[in-house]
């Protein structure tokens, strides 16, 4: 069963019945806005987010990175599975796959955001969400409501951290502005 997460809301990530997740997938899913063209007619248009796995130590240093430039973690624990440059298709548009397990032991959250580098802001973008699916299972666990009129083109999606033996999600929400994770840094920093 899926919670529908809201702005600051945290959930465990242990199995029902015990036990911890293993292996999860952050899916990222979006739609453009069709723009009004001639005579009223809508035209769709390209929009090009992005999905970003920010890895951090108990000291909230960045420690490594999983991006469209970077699909592979240095120890191969979390992996992007490729660049969506338009949105185009169901469900998820971009996918990050972290094996919990194998996330080294220095690493004390994982901080997902995601940004349009192609510049539009929020206001472009429809039926934007993050969710976390337990891969053993193909369990969606959690979603996150990503949509929301503005004037930002970035967001700080979630964060899972470590919580004692085992990793919890808290839904971020947090709206910022840039076109690469780069830029992201400092909004994250808050949220650590």
């Amino acid at each position: 069963m899926s919670i529908s997460l809201q702005k600051g809301q945290k959930v465990s990530l242990a199995k029902p019945g015990g036990g911890t997740l293993s292996r999860v997938r952050m899916g990222l899913g979006w739609d453009a806005v069709a723009k009004k063209g001639l005579f009223g007619k809508g035209k769709a248009q390209s929009i090009d987010l992005d999905a970003s796995c920010l890895l951090f130590d108990a000291a909230g240093n960045l420690t490594d990175q999983v991006w469209f430039r970077q699909l592979r973690s240095k120890d191969g624990s979390v992996q992007h599975t490729g660049d969506n440059l338009t949105g185009a298709g169901e469900g998820d548009d971009e996918v990050v796959n972290v094996d919990l397990q194998g996330v080294p032991a220095n690493v004390a959250q994982l901080v997902f955001t995601v940004n349009s580098f192609t510049g539009q802001d929020f206001s472009q973008i429809a039926n934007a969400f993050c969710r976390l699916v337990d891969e053993s299972t193909g369990q969606e666990i959690a979603r996150y409501d990503l949509s929301g009129a503005g004037q930002h083109n970035a967001q700080i999606m979630a964060k899972v951290s470590r919580d004692g033996q085992g990793w919890s999600m808290t839904a971020i929400g947090a709206t910022a502005t840039g076109r690469t994770f780069q830029h992201l840094l400092p909004a994250v920093a808050d949220h650590l």
